[in-house]
């Protein structure tokens, strides 16, 4: 993970919306004679970002309850009291396809805009068979829509509804029976996930989901071990999942079980630290034991954060990663853990050409430069979509085929 494959004083050839060739500078000139060029002297230049989790697609906000974390209060209380996913289960089942692919499209906006060009985005806001389709149906759309790619994830087992209150096992059933035949029916998702945690979704009951959405081709994930030691990772590795994310709590043996398995970890710092649980995964137990670590924002209606920038700087700080490592972690690792490693997360010959373009001279200015938009331009598919120098030009944010 800390071999980047730098090239200095390089160049990228772009036709058609793919790489056709990387290399020195004066190689890549005297092979192609090109119509535009793009001059990224004492620039870095990069693979677009690719956020591996985020739960994209919900109506409303939860400022008034980050007072509630800030006052001490937890998680699971709030959810217990009907407060945090469950509240945004309210209001966006209230919410039409059209404001959920509104929304949608401005939060992509913002991500394209600092760097990120491949989206996964979860469900989990509905918690019905009929509004888990409706948010599925809105990622879809936005796949469409926008020229970020966005990668549909199903995850009705992302809390109780209140209608199973005191009865998880009746709505995992539901899921079993209903939901998850119906969203593979409709071909609305790739993978499927579960929220596996004391007072959510047990062991048992998460692998039952997940064993189930896998015999109807979608790929399982899980959230594991995000609030307490579980055996969540355990579970992944034993199901074969693609990726377990969050691992806060992870033991030992849980990680070593995801080496063995080969399972991604995707590790969310900016949701640890939003969450205020005073604890971040061991990423470096993970490396050392061989685990392939990939990260994303996790961004939520608990982690409103669009910046895939931030993300890798509080992998530095909060969880020793080095800024190779956390570059890595943020592309061509990200990219396996939502199967697109083939088109994208490297600057290699026959990839998309989805290439961002920060104003710093080196990758190591990440992590070190916080807090701030570094991108200077921003190329998906072949095509400038964001270009800062030129503040008065209209951004391009359209799909681009």
């Amino acid at each position: 993970m800390r071999e980047l494959g730098i090239v200095r004083d390089g160049a990228v050839a772009i036709r058609e919306g793919r790489i056709v060739a990387v290399g020195k500078t004066q190689e890549i000139a005297k092979a192609f004679r090109a119509d535009y060029v793009i001059s990224a002297k004492d620039k870095l230049v990069l693979p677009g970002f690719v956020d591996p989790h985020t739960h994209l697609v919900f109506a409303g906000s939860l400022e008034d309850e980050f007072q509630l974390r800030v006052e001490g209060a937890s998680r699971m209380e709030l959810l217990s009291s009907g407060g945090d996913i469950l509240r945004i289960v309210k209001e966006t089942r209230r919410a039409g396809t059209e404001k959920l692919v509104e929304l949608g499209l401005e939060r992509l906006d913002s991500m394209l805009a600092h760097g990120t060009t491949t989206v996964e985005a979860k469900s989990g806001y509905g918690l019905t068979t009929q509004d888990e389709i409706k948010i599925l149906e809105a990622t879809r759309r936005l796949n469409r829509l926008h020229c970020v790619n966005v990668v549909a994830t199903f995850m009705g087992a992302n809390a109780v509804p209140p209608e199973y209150n005191g009865n998880p096992e009746e709505y995992v059933n539901l899921l079993i029976g209903e939901t998850i035949p119906k969203i593979a029916e409709k071909w609305l998702a790739e993978f499927c996930d579960v929220f596996c945690e004391r007072r959510l979704f047990s062991l048992e009951q998460a692998k039952r989901i997940l064993v189930r959405g896998k015999a109807y081709g979608l790929k399982p994930k899980i959230h594991a071990d995000q609030m307490s030691l579980l055996g969540g990772a355990e579970i992944a590795a034993d199901v074969g999942a693609v990726s377990a994310e969050h691992l806060v709590f992870s033991s030992v043996e849980g990680i070593k079980a995801l080496a063995e398995r080969g399972v991604i970890a995707v590790l969310l710092p900016a949701s640890a630290f939003s969450l205020m649980i005073g604890r971040y995964a061991d990423a470096r137990l993970m490396i050392d034991y061989g685990v392939p670590v990939a990260l994303g924002t996790g961004f939520s209606a608990d982690c409103w954060v669009e910046n895939q920038q931030l993300a890798i700087a509080m992998a530095c700080h909060f969880m020793r990663m080095t800024p190779a490592e956390a570059v890595t972690a943020a592309t061509i690792n990200a990219a396996h853990a939502v199967n697109r490693a083939g088109e994208v997360g490297s600057l290699e010959v026959g990839k998309r050409a989805d290439v961002a373009i920060l104003n710093v001279p080196n990758h190591r200015f990440l992590g070190y430069c916080f807090g701030s938009n570094l991108v200077d331009k921003v190329i998906k598919n072949g095509r400038v979509v964001v270009d800062r120098e030129k503040q008065d030009a209209p951004v391009f944010m359209s799909k681009i085929e």
